[in-house]
């Protein structure tokens, strides 16, 4: 039996509900990140001793920066797009700099810890402590700022599916998700990444989620080159929840309208050498937040399809985690991204807090899914150990 999903909140109770966990997420983060640069202010600049008027000119850049993480936020809807576009820029390059030299910072006093239990600590380590946090922070930082911005690599990975026919033996799927196309990526990454997915000649194209960072009035030019998205047998597109961020009814007319197949609680039959195979998808589960038109159903979304036994069948859900609420659709395969494997490390094992898996292949709920760690970046334009990638699945028979 499949886990029945939460019945839709009354829309006309999702604005009040939407403010009060806004509110509520702005003031506890708020609280969090104003302790962490309090934190970075005492280890990095009260302990590394440092002089008058550079210990005031750095507590002030700490406050100027802790403010251009929330001012990134609002400029993209509140300013002209080139002021709004550097404006993020600076606030998302200050947050995964900010996330670097916070997880290092605390390895640091970890460190000093476990030294001071063992042997001999330096009795007064802040000057060295603060200019070995700042060339490593800047190391990492210049790796993954070039890891990010860079054309995606190329993930292959075989799937092993009972009962595929024979005709479907070697079937290929190309997936691309979390481009998040926006103010930090532009019209330029898309066409990298749609010439990346081109050149795989797969038999069907997933785009499971997550395309944009913007409303379509603002990122129509950008978005251009996904017309040019090629798969043998057509190429299918779902939503993520940042599409119902900037209109999500929206942004699937547009991509309708690139000439891609979108998916809403429906499904498609493909055919090679005479096998049959079904390609479903759901919106994500955010939708329903926004619009209860927008609520997920996998039973739905395979009705009157063809039994799973004669057309394997292939779901494309945004968050892996659908896979418990799919149970008894009969899936072989979920494909997923949501999660970007993390993106910037430690935050991979946070990522486990709301996600049963980070990235690659498992079996959730009696179901395999794949999960990318994304083709794009959200955010920080730095990625600090998962690649961004564009996955190459290739269908066998168990």
């Amino acid at each position: 039996m499949s886990t029945p999903e939460p019945a839709p909140v009354p829309a006309t109770r999702i604005p009040l509900l939407l403010f009060i966990q806004g509110v509520t997420a702005l003031t506890v983060m708020s609280s969090i990140v104003v302790g962490a640069h309090y934190y970075l202010g005492a280890r990095l600049v009260r302990d590394a001793e440092l002089p008058e008027p550079w210990s005031t000119l750095a507590y002030g850049a700490l406050a100027f920066f802790f403010l251009s993480i929330f001012g990134g936020f609002i400029a993209g809807r509140l300013l002209r797009r080139r002021t709004g576009a550097l404006v993020q820029w600076l606030g998302f390059l200050w947050m995964g700099t900010f996330g670097v030299l916070l997880t290092a910072t605390a390895f640091s006093d970890l460190v000093l810890l476990v030294w001071r239990l063992v042997g001999t600590a330096p009795e007064h380590p802040g000057p060295m402590r603060a200019l070995i946090v700042a060339t490593v922070s800047a190391a990492a930082l210049f790796h993954a700022f070039l890891a990010a911005r860079g054309t995606p690599s190329i993930e292959r990975v075989e799937v092993k599916v009972p009962g595929l026919p024979k005709g479907l033996d070697g079937f290929t799927i190309a997936q691309i998700t979390d481009v998040h196309i926006g103010d930090t990526l532009r019209r330029d990454f898309l066409e990298r990444v749609v010439a990346v997915v081109n050149g795989l000649e797969a038999d069907a194209v997933a785009v499971t989620g997550d395309l944009i960072d913007g409303s379509v009035a603002r990122l129509r030019g950008e978005m251009e080159p996904l017309s040019q998205l090629r798969g043998k047998l057509g190429a299918f597109y779902v939503t993520g929840n940042h599409e119902y961020y900037h209109g999500g009814q929206a942004w699937e007319a547009e991509v309708r309208r690139l000439g891609l197949t979108v998916l809403h609680n429906e499904h498609r039959v493909v055919e090679k050498n005479g096998a049959q195979l079904t390609i479903g998808g759901v919106p994500d589960l955010e939708g329903r937040r926004f619009d209860a038109a927008q609520a997920l159903d996998a039973m739905l979304t395979f009705a009157a399809a063809p039994s799973a036994e004669i057309a394997p069948r292939v779901l494309l859900a945004h968050q892996p985690r659908f896979a418990k609420a799919a149970q008894g659709a009969q899936v072989a395969l979920q494909l997923s991204g949501h999660t970007h494997g993390g993106q910037i490390f430690p935050f991979m094992f946070f990522v486990k807090l709301q996600q049963p898996v980070i990235a690659g292949l498992h079996t959730l709920w009696g179901t395999q899914v794949y999960t990318s760690k994304g083709t794009g970046y959200w955010g920080p334009p730095f990625r600090l150990g998962p690649r961004s990638e564009v996955s190459h699945l290739t269908l066998r028979p168990a």
